[in-house]
Parts: structure tokens; sequence; C-alpha cells
């Protein structure tokens, strides 16, 4: 081992020490730092230089509207706009450069690396530098070079003889030449972009906008060209006919510099132009002239070149739209071979545009209604099922209201679906977040702990279910219970059929059913048959619900003993409609056996106080009959009265035992099936 690897393996070793939060590139300078392509600082630079580009793009054809002409046959520059585009342009430069800049700096995913699908990092700078220089750095640089600023600032004032003429063509043929590569730039960023974050728009709405901007792109770099080509062409007009009148021999003569405005306190010009045909034999509206416009000529009938800015900027747009859209089938051209070329570019290039451009735009617009016209094409397919199955008019009326309470409660959107293709802890934590509060509602589910809360949310599904629909029936075996959202729904039971007998209550959002689920769930030796239901439970209104399948809480119940505790039975006992229904049933058998037992009392206290009345008659009757009666005779009347007493006393109690008996009587109704907590205790 020498000397570098020995202090390269110290160095790693004292680094090895440091807690994981401690890091070493806060001491690094940013400069210096080695970005990945895949973080967040990337992925936001590379869409702000998008726009950047994006705004580049519409900024470099303004130069195309430099050049004003006018009444005096001259052509001269508009100041304040070179000033703006000029400020602006270099601003947007500043941008290309610091991109340059971060390409120098930016790791790469080694191509061998991708066949074993590891995706390793290249993190050494030359090899990175290398790498750019090889392949996009041309193309970059071309693309950040602030030529126009050049020509307007270094190259125009060292020429002397340079008219304005000279300069606008060269300015625009340089931008034009730049604007190749600037075009060309932004398609390897969007496919950066694609690969690090999967779209460029978030929205239907904004990737149909953003098609159209480059359409609307399209249409400001097509005007913006015609009214440089229509400047152009009228300047060749003016330079034919200035050659015409060039004579050396009288005065005054025509000379090409009098064709800029700079010249026009010049005596010789003022003279020239007294005399010249420039403007007849180049106006435009002047049919017998033999020089052609062409396309161009709408610039100057309508007066194009010497209006304002603004109203110059937007007719120009509204040309190159009109244009682009309709393929330039109505344009009338000369036979000047560049006119025909240009116009032959016009019709190639609405093709491409259109085909590609409005054609992703349309179907931006279509992936928003896409699941309407989903939906519709269901409903249809629904009604003509029904039609041909001959189905009665009120299920199909059930039908269309559960089809459409549907979309209105999802909008088409499978969430099932959408859930299980998540990672699991991902899916918990939405559950969590969907269900957990609604569970919490839930009285029952507010005695539990937060890891069983977990468990029964994560398998919770959602339900929904229309007006009047029969969830289940009194005897249909129990496949979930419902932990109801919204909605109201009605619970009823006979008790098995027995008449005479009917109970009923209504379930408002908090409240569940089918909570023999969850005694057949908690017994240990619970059956493979899912237990009867002992209600019928219909509907009322839209009801939105969060179910809970058999299985899954069988699940639950068999791997959290947390379930079986004392006080989670008692709080069942308690909310459980089922036990409720049975608890009131008890109490008011209960409250008639002891009315009974209270007017049974009370008919023997009247009986024994009848029973004293008839005795002290008796003895009242002895003594006003003196003493000559025998004994016999009264042992008889007394033997005789007591066995009417008796006999009126069990008559009397025999019928209000009948009359209470038939007033009172109630079929019994049964306990509940509880679960068996024998086996569990609670910690």
């Amino acid at each position: 081992m020498n000397n570098n690897e020995f202090h390269r393996f110290a160095v790693s070793s004292r680094f090895s020490r440091f807690p994981k939060s401690f890091s070493l590139r806060k001491k690094v300078p940013w400069w210096y730092q080695i970005l990945d392509p895949r973080s967040k600082f990337v992925a936001k630079w590379n869409r702000t230089f998008l726009y950047a580009c994006l705004f580049a793009l519409f900024l470099d054809p303004l130069y195309f509207y430099f050049p004003i002409t006018g009444d005096k046959a001259c052509m001269e520059s508009d100041i304040f706009l070179g000033v703006f585009v000029t400020f602006s342009r270099t601003v947007a430069d500043l941008f290309f450069l610091f991109h340059m800049v971060l390409k120098f700096r930016t790791a790469y995913v080694n191509p061998k690396s991708r066949v074993y699908g590891r995706k390793e990092l290249v993190i050494d700078p030359h090899m990175i530098a290398t790498r750019y220089l090889k392949s996009d750095f041309i193309v970059d640089l071309l693309a950040t070079l602030p030529l126009p600023q050049i020509v307007v600032w270094f190259v125009i004032p060292a020429l002397k003889n340079s008219t304005v003429a000279h300069v606008n063509h060269t300015l625009s043929l340089i931008v034009l030449i730049q604007y190749v590569p600037r075009l060309f730039q932004i398609f390897p960023l969007q496919r950066r972009i694609l690969k690090t974050s999967g779209l460029i728009a978030k929205t239907a709405l904004a990737g149909a906008l953003y098609n159209l901007g480059f359409y609307m792109l399209a249409s400001h770099v097509l005007g913006a060209s015609w009214y440089v080509a229509s400047i152009q062409r009228q300047f060749e007009c003016w330079r034919i006919t200035c050659r015409k009148e060039m004579n050396r021999t009288r005065s005054p003569s025509c000379r090409l510099s009098f064709l800029d405005c700079n010249t026009l306190g010049y005596p010789e010009r003022q003279a020239w132009f007294k005399r010249t045909k420039v403007l007849t034999d180049c106006d435009a509206l002047n049919d017998k002239n033999h020089f052609q416009f062409g396309l161009f000529a709408d610039a100057f009938t309508d007066h194009v070149s010497s209006s304002r800015f603004f109203q110059k900027y937007f007719y120009c747009l509204w040309w190159g739209l009109k244009n682009l859209s309709s393929y330039g089938q109505n344009l009338q051209t000369s036979t000047y071979s560049g006119e025909t070329l240009f116009s032959s570019f016009i019709c190639i290039a609405g093709l491409i545009l259109f085909a590609h451009l409005i054609g992703n735009m349309q179907n931006y617009l279509q992936s928003s209604t896409a699941r309407l016209e989903e939906w519709r094409l269901k409903q249809k397919d629904t009604e003509e099922w029904m039609n041909h199955r001959q189905l009665p008019p009120e299920l199909q009326e059930r039908v269309r209201r559960f089809v459409q309470y549907k979309w209105l409660a999802t909008r088409g959107v499978d969430e099932e679906s959408i859930l299980r293709s998540l990672p699991l802890d991902l899916r918990r934590q939405i559950q969590r977040h969907l269900c957990l509060d609604i569970v919490r509602r839930v009285p029952f589910f507010g005695q539990m702990d937060d890891q069983l809360l977990d468990a029964i949310c994560e398998r919770l599904v959602s339900s929904l279910n229309v007006k009047d629909t029969y969830i289940v029936r009194e005897g249909d075996p129990v496949k979930e219970m419902l932990f109801i959202i919204r909605g109201q729904v009605e619970s009823s039971t006979t008790d098995g059929g027995r008449s005479g007998f009917f109970n009923s209550i209504t379930l408002k959002p908090g409240d569940f059913c089918g909570e023999e689920l969850l005694t057949w769930a908690l017994m240990a030796t619970s059956s493979l048959n899912l237990p009867s239901s002992t209600r019928t439970v219909k509907t009322l209104s839209e009801l939105e619900a969060f179910a809970l399948r058999a299985e899954d809480l069988k699940f639950v119940a068999s791997q959290f003993k947390r379930l079986h505790s004392k006080k989670l039975q008692h709080a069942f006992r308690y909310y459980s409609h089922q036990w409720r229904a049975w608890g009131a049933c008890f109490i008011q058998a209960a409250w008639r056996r002891h009315r009974k037992r209270q007017l049974a009392m009370e008919l023997i206290e009247k009986e024994s106080m009848y029973t004293n009345v008839m005795d002290l008659e008796e003895d009242f009757e002895e003594t006003s009959a003196g003493e000559s009666s025998s004994h016999i005779q009264n042992l008889g009347a007394t033997v005789l009265a007591s066995k009417f007493a008796a006999n009126t006393k069990k008559g009397a109690f025999k019928k209000v035992t009948m009359a209470d008996t038939s007033s009172l009587k109630m079929p019994k109704m049964f306990k509940p099936t509880e679960p068996d907590f024998s086996s569990f205790h609670e910690d």
C-alpha cells in the first residue's frame, strides 16, 4: 500500500465515523459539485429553461420588425424596438449560458450499466466534459452566441458606409440562421423532461395550451418573415427604379444612398424626390406597373409597413395564422422564385404543424372528456341490454339511477385498481387518510387502538347504493359489514317471521350494520358458512359507505387479539342495534310481568277487604237473632259464607289472570348470539 492509498484509506475511515446526517458536500463550493440528472433541482431547471427557450423563440422574430418604410421612399430602423429586443435577448442568452455551465457539471448514466438495469452515474468531471463536447456542445454554443448584439453594438458602428438596408438584411439573416439551433434545442430538452417527470403538461388543458402555443409561435414567425420579406421586396423595386434614374449627364440623378432616411435633409435628395417616379412605379395599388409584388402586396395596400408596431404586429400574426391554417391556398404569388419557394414552405409547414400540434391539442382535449364518453358508451350498452332482456320499467329506472349515482360519486375512476397498483406502505397511508376519521365516527371502533384501526382501514372498500335498495334481507347470509358515510338506512326485523312482532330503526352516518358478521368472526370455532342476517336492511336514500368483507374481518379477528377484549365486548353490546332491540324487548317484558304481579296484589287486597266485610255482617246477624240460635245453624252459615267468599276470590283472580294474559302476552325474542370471549382475557 503506497502513501496515497494509505491516505485515502485513512480519510475514508475517519469520515465513516461521522453520523449519517453529516454531509461532506456542505464544505464543497457549489461550482465544484456534480449534479444528479434525476434530482429535483435539475428537473426544475429543465422546465424553467424550456420556458426560457420558448421566450427566446418568440423574441428573435421581433428583429424582423426593425425596418420601417413610409411615403418618402426611404427605409429606417425602429430604435426603441431595437433597444427593447436587444436587452431582452441579452437576458435570455444568460439562461442559455447557465444551461451550458450546468451541462458541464451534470452527471450522466453510463450506457454500459443500462444492460443490467443498474443505471450507474458517471461523476468524473473530465468524462462529463468530454462527452458533452462530443455531443451537444456545438449546437448549444451556436444557440448561445449573442450574434445580433455583436452586429448591432460592434459591427455596424465599425462600418462607415453601412446603410439601413444592409443592416436590416444582415441582422435578419443572422437571426434566421441562429433560430435553427435554438429551435432544435427544445426537442432533447423535452425528452429529458419526459424521462424525469413523465409528462410536460400536468393537466389536459395545460397540454392543449402548450401545443396551441407552438402553433401560435409558428404563426408569429411566419408573419414576421412575411413582413421583412415584404420590406425587402419593396426596397428591391426602389433599387431597380433608382438604377434606371441614374443619369450622370443631367441632374438630379438617383443614388442608392437616397433610399436611406438619413439623407432626407440633403438638397440633392430633395430635388431628386420631386422629379422621381419611384412612388408611382413601386405602388402596389397601381396595376399598370411592371413590378409584381405577389403575396407581399397586402403589406402595402393595407399600409402595414407604415403603421405602429402593435398594429403591424397583430396584422402580421393574423396573416401568418390565416395562411398556416389554410395551407396557403389563398396566396397569389408572382413568378419570382423566392416568392414561390416561400409559398411552398407555408403549405408544407401548415400541413405538418396542423397534423402534429393541432392533433396533439385534440388528444389533450379529448383526454379530459374520455371518461365521460366512456360512461356514455357504457350507459348506451346498458340501455340496449335492458331492452334486449325486456326488463320491467321499474328495474330499468333503478339501474339508470345506480349508473348515474356511481358516475357522480366516482367520475368513472376505479379506486380499487389505483390502490392495488401502489406500494403497500403508500396504500396503507392513503387508506388511513381516507378511512380513519370515518371509522372513528363509529362509536364501537372508537374503543380500538390505532394498530387495529389501521388493519381495518386497509381492508375497507367503497360501497355505493341507490334509494330503495335491499342490501341484505332477513335470513340471507351476511357477507360484509357496512359503515355508513352518507345517507340513511332502515334496519328492521320480525324475529324470524313471528306474528305480531316488528322492530325497525333508522341508521344514519356513523352507524353500522351487519354486526352478525363480527359475532361470527370472533368465534374461535366458526364454520365456513356465513351467519344469517337477523334484520332486513334497506336504503332510504343514496348511500355511500365503506364495506368490510367477511374474509377480511375474519383475518383481522384472527391476527389481533385486542379485538377479543372485554371492553370491546361491552362496547359491541351497547352500540349493536340487534342487542338494543333485544334489551328493549327484555325490559318491556319485565315491565309487563311487574304490572301483572302488581294488579294481582291489588285484587288480593280488595278480596281480603270484601271477606272482612262479610264476616262483620255475619256477626251482626248473629247478634240480632239472639242467643237462642243453635250452634249448628251458625256453623253452617259460617261454612257457606266462607265457601262463597273463597269461590268469589278464586273466580276474580282467575278472571284477572286471564285478562292480563290476553292483554299482556308478548312473543319471546331470543337473546342474540354473542361471541365466545371465555377463552380470551383482556391484557
